[in-house]
């Protein structure tokens, strides 16, 4: 599995022409949510590798977190590059984040990868709507983020992939286990584009 961003394209995708300039609501929104949303991610791969880093699936998730920290890294140069504050619920979703991960990895590696197959599903949708959304508002701007969100938004659809081949379905409770996770997430996202 590669990962499509890197951390040398931090600042060739991000770049810093607009430092002076705030960003218009929509898109302030959009990037506090997504930086929410990855630091998010970054969290549960620390809590699920905090659990089963020692396990033959334990590379797997590093990998994944590895690509995590990149597309946190690139939202928090978008957010600085527009001026965009995080969320004030970054303290929860740290504590929140972490607990997810671990709690699912202390079930074993089927919960963890239906963790991530919940997450990375919801993600996926969250991505695919935010670029419609772009495409039929400003379908000449916001180049760079348009393609931020597509190679993210590619990854964690490769996440989700991951977890499906790494036996997410034979989790314990699997359907009720992936629509709780998925609920939340929803809730995540909904939070965190308004506070």
């Amino acid at each position: 599995m590669l990962c499509r961003v890197s951390h040398r394209s931090v600042a060739s995708v991000c770049g810093m022409r607009c430092l002076s300039q705030r960003a218009p609501s929509n898109i302030d929104r959009l990037i506090r949510v997504d930086h929410a949303g990855e630091f998010g991610a970054d969290r549960i791969y620390a809590g699920q590798l905090a659990v089963l880093g020692k396990t033959p699936v334990g590379p797997v998730i590093n990998e994944m977190w590895e690509q995590e920290k990149v597309h946190l890294e690139l939202f928090e140069e978008l957010s600085k590059e527009h001026r965009v504050r995080p969320t004030a619920l970054m303290p929860l979703w740290n504590v929140a984040g972490f607990a997810l991960g671990a709690g699912t990895a202390m079930l074993g590696s089927e919960a963890a990868m239906a963790c991530t197959v919940a997450v990375e599903e919801v993600i996926g949708e969250h991505y695919n709507k935010q670029l419609r959304h772009l495409m039929e508002n400003n379908p000449t701007d916001y180049a760079e983020l348009k393609d931020v969100i597509k190679r993210c938004r590619d990854d964690e659809l490769e996440h989700l992939e991951t977890g499906l081949k790494h036996n997410a379905e034979k989790a314990p409770a699997y359907e009720g286990l992936t629509q709780a996770i998925k609920a939340g997430c929803r809730v995540a996202i909904w939070v965190s584009e308004r506070v």
